[in-house]
């Protein structure tokens, strides 16, 4: 397995509208909408950064994974996803590796991408996403 490239940078964030003048208006990014993935009870903004993205996380629950990051963290980065060519392997790979996994089968995420998760426990307290998207 072999990262291909950073994929996106996801922000937890209180309030989407608040945040986005930030990266519109002051760092002149260009919004590309939003989409709800109601598994992971979350409204996600997508702003293209050269071949990444940045990824505004907005819980749509109380008890939904960004509130409660927001909770213990506060606000600021919550994870950062690299694109793999088949999530699949890769998932196989870290497990291989010795990597404790969130998800040991791939889910939805946002832009129809598969995804999984690696413990932040076996990677040194950063959430890695692993990210297949079709282009």
């Amino acid at each position: 397995m072999k990262a291909l490239k950073v994929d996106h940078i996801g922000i937890a964030v209180k309030d989407l509208n608040e945040t986005l003048s930030f990266y519109q208006d002051v760092l002149g990014l260009e919004f590309h909408g939003t989409e709800v993935v109601e598994d992971q009870k979350v409204k996600v903004a997508f702003l293209p950064v050269g071949d990444t993205e940045i990824e505004l996380l907005e819980s749509t629950s109380e008890e939904g994974p960004i509130a409660k990051f927001i909770e213990k963290n506060g606000e600021g980065i919550q994870h950062i996803a690299f694109k793999v060519e088949n999530i699949e392997e890769a998932i196989e790979h870290m497990i291989s590796k010795g990597m404790k996994m969130i998800d040991e089968v791939p889910r939805y995420g946002a832009g129809g991408a598969k995804i999984a998760f690696v413990h932040p426990k076996s990677s040194k307290r950063v959430l890695v996403e692993l990210s297949e998207r079709q282009e």
